[in-house]
C-alpha cells in the first residue's frame, strides 16, 4: 500500500451561523487556486496523487472541500445546488482567493457549474469529470440510475442526518475490511475503473479519503441525491465560464450521452471522450485536466488589458 501524506494544510471555514466547511490544501500556498470538488460519495482528500504532484511542481494551490455533512463540515441542507456557490465564495474570501478554477468529479459537477454561474467574475475556468446532469427542468435528461435517485429523494430527505450517521457507523465497523471492499468494487466495475483501482496510489487515496471523511458523519452523499432530484436553481446555458468536460465512453454510472447533452447546452465548452474509460477515468487524467484549465487562465491573462486576471 502506498503511504499517503497529509495535506499541507487542513482546517474549516465558517460559512454561516453555526456552519463550517472543511478543506484540505495541496501544492503551493502562493499559487493560482484550483478548487477540487469531490464526487458522491467523497470528501476533501479525494484528490488524485498525480494532481497533488502536479500542484507541487507547477506551483498550484489545490484545495479539496468537504460538502456539508461529511468530513469536517457541519450538516446542512441546501434548498438547491446553486446555494453551495455562496459557501464556496465565503471559503475563497476567507482563504484570500480572488480568482480560481474549479474541478468537479461526478456529483461535484453540478456544484462546479453552480460556482461558475454565480461567480463569473472570479471562476476563470471549470473542469467536469463525468458530471451529473439535471433531472428536472428544461435542461433535464433521464437515465436509470438518476431515475432511482429521484424516486429515493423523498425518503432520503426525510431521513436526513440520521441516515448519514448510520452510514458512518457502517464505515467505522467496516474499517478493517475497507481495502478488500474496494478490491471487490473494482472487480465488479467495468475494465476502465477496475484498471484504475488496481493502481496502488488510487486505492490508497480512496481509502484515506473514505476513512477520514466518513468516520464521523456521512450525510453529504444523501443530501447530494436529494438536490440532484430538484431543479438546480440556474440554467445550464447561463454558465458563461469556459468548461472542459471529460467523460468515459464506458461510464456505467453517468452515461456518455449525459455529458454530450450538457456540453451542447453550455455556451463555451469542449467535450473530451475518454475511450475505454468508465466513471472514474477522469481521475487518471488529472494532469491533463489541470494543465487545460491553467492554459485557459494563461490565455485570459494574456488578453487582459490591465494585467493578470
Amino acid at each position: 500500500m502506498v503511504d499517503i501524506a497529509r495535506p499541507q494544510l487542513e482546517g474549516t471555514v465558517a460559512v454561516g451561523e453555526g456552519r463550517r466547511l472543511g478543506f484540505a490544501e495541496f501544492g503551493s500556498a502562493q499559487g493560482r487556486a484550483v478548487f477540487w470538488l469531490h464526487g458522491t460519495p467523497g470528501a476533501r482528500r479525494q484528490v488524485p496523487m498525480e494532481a497533488r504532484a502536479f500542484a507541487e511542481r507547477e506551483h498550484v494551490r489545490l484545495i479539496g472541500i468537504d460538502r456539508p455533512g461529511v468530513g469536517s463540515s457541519t450538516p446542512h441542507r441546501y434548498g438547491a445546488v446553486i446555494d453551495f456557490a455562496e459557501d464556496l465564495r465565503t471559503v475563497a474570501d476567507t482563504l484570500g482567493i480572488d480568482q480560481m478554477a474549479v474541478v468537479g468529479l461526478s456529483g461535484g459537477g453540478p456544484y462546479t457549474l453552480a460556482a461558475a454561474y454565480a461567480m463569473p467574475d472570479r471562476v476563470v475556468a471549470t473542469g467536469i469529470l463525468g458530471g451529473v446532469a439535471p433531472t428536472k427542468g428544461p435542461d433535464a435528461i433521464r437515465s436509470g440510475l438518476m431515475d432511482l435517485a429521484v424516486l429515493a429523494a423523498p425518503v432520503l430527505s426525510a431521513g436526513g442526518v440520521p441516515v448519514g450517521l448510520a452510514a458512518s457507523s457502517v464505515i467505522r465497523l467496516a474499517r478493517p475490511f475497507a481495502s478488500p471492499i474496494i478490491d471487490l468494487y473494482g472487480r465488479l466495475s467495468p475494465e476502465g475503473d477496475r484498471r484504475l483501482l488496481a493502481r496502488p496510489e488510487f486505492k490508497a487515496m480512496f481509502l484515506d479519503d473514505l476513512l477520514n471523511g466518513g468516520r464521523k458523519q456521512l450525510s453529504a452523499p444523501f443530501a447530494d441525491l436529494v438536490l440532484f432530484a430538484r431543479d438546480w436553481g440556474f440554467r445550464v446555458n447561463a454558465v458563461k465560464t469556459p468548461v472542459r468536460w471529460w467523460h468515459g465512453d464506458c461510464d456505467h454510472i453517468i452515461p456518455l450521452r449525459h455529458g454530450q447533452h450538457m456540453v451542447s447546452l453550455l455556451p463555451d465548452a469542449e467535450f473530451h471522450t475518454m475511450h475505454g474509460e468508465s466513471h472514474l477515468g477522469g481521475l487518471g487524467m488529472s494532469e491533463e485536466i489541470l494543465r487545460s484549465l491553467l492554459d485557459i487562465w494563461d490565455a485570459k491573462e494574456a488578453q487582459a488589458p490591465f494585467g493578470p486576471v
